[in-house]
């Protein structure tokens, strides 16, 4: 990204601070640089974004802007006022939306070697993340801070209210539903691994992990909304069974009963895929666990809950082999 572009301070139509159009006209060059440009890091780092254009986009986002037209009037229409910086993020959830479209059209039809894709790609794409999210933190700490003050974060009161339905009454006090709605939370949270006690990194993990898995309508900080669109628009259609269409004859046929139990056969596109990197002769089991490891660690990032069926399975897999790893190597010191 060239230091030339910085922000001018002078008012004009093409100053980021007048309005969310400008502002994100200057922003959108420094997010394709972070997020779409290649990267020779391993790793899959982000490129770095020059300090003055840093700063440049820190302090227009923290100045008043003015709404589009349409912004307001359709806020007014819905009865409500319109509400400061979310022009900005509902365009970061289409851009991070439309990023994840291209990366899932780009997927390889070879079953294959669709997990030899998706963990390099998810892992450029979530370092991209993390340095939108540092670079637009200004939108974390006011706009999605003011959100979830206001009932509007991944873990609302309705779902609270929504369980306690049946057995509210109407001595039922606002302390009580806050209790409830903190052990809600904490139940939540405890689904990523969270225990009481434990420290304030596994605590963040958890939480960011609760808000990747929540329904696309909820405010979250700039990283994981860009994560869960990774999930909502990447993995989720790879998740889907295709769907068969029998014929009527088909359906009145009476099927015949196998002769032992059928074999595993995984329906969803990356489950074969997964399946058939278990089973791979040509692939060495050192590389067979990294990429499980990696594609494991991206559906927990990403919001894809524990208890999915290919979660648990892979969870199997590379638990069984650590521990076949670890009699080995026993079993070798020993002799």
């Amino acid at each position: 990204m060239p230091a030339s572009v910085v922000l001018n301070p002078a008012s004009s139509s093409s100053n980021p601070a007048t309005s969310s159009v400008a502002l994100w006209a200057y922003l959108k060059p420094a997010l394709d640089h972070i997020v779409r440009s290649p990267s020779n890091d391993p790793n899959g780092k982000a490129p770095a974004v020059d300090f003055v254009l840093y700063s440049g986009i820190h302090t227009a986002s923290s100045l008043p802007r003015a709404n589009p037209p349409s912004s307001a009037s359709s806020a007014t229409a819905r009865g409500k006022a319109p509400v400061g910086g979310s022009d900005i993020y509902d365009q970061l959830d289409r851009y991070f939306a439309e990023v994840c479209q291209e990366i899932a059209l780009n997927a390889p039809e070879d079953e294959s070697t669709l997990v030899h894709y998706l963990v390099p790609s998810f892992n450029r794409f979530s370092s991209g993340a993390q340095s939108a999210n540092r670079l637009l933190s200004y939108v974390n700490r006011h706009y999605v801070k003011r959100a979830v003050d206001e009932d509007r974060g991944w873990l609302r009161l309705n779902d609270v209210l929504e369980s306690m339905v049946k057995t509210m009454t109407i001595d039922d006090t606002r302390e009580k539903i806050s209790q409830r709605l903190k052990e809600k939370r904490t139940e939540e949270l405890k689904r990523w691994g969270y225990s009481e006690g434990d420290s304030p990194e596994r605590l963040a993990i958890a939480e960011a992990c609760s808000e990747t898995a929540s329904p696309v309508d909820r405010i979250v900080p700039v990283a994981s909304l860009a994560h869960r669109r990774f999930r909502t628009e990447v993995i989720e259609p790879m998740l889907l069974a295709p769907k068969t269409k029998g014929t009527s004859k088909a359906k009145h046929k009476i099927p015949k009963t196998p002769a032992s139990a059928a074999p595993y056969r995984p329906k969803g596109r990356l489950a074969r895929a997964v399946q058939h990197l278990m089973t791979a002769d040509d692939v060495q089991e050192e590389e067979r666990t990294r990429l499980l490891t990696g594609l494991a660690h991206s559906l927990k990032t990403i919001g894809v809950r524990p208890d999915h069926p290919l979660r648990k399975r892979m969870d199997k897999h590379l638990t069984t082999t650590a521990s076949s790893e670890k009699t080995d190597t026993d079993n070798a010191e020993g002799s």
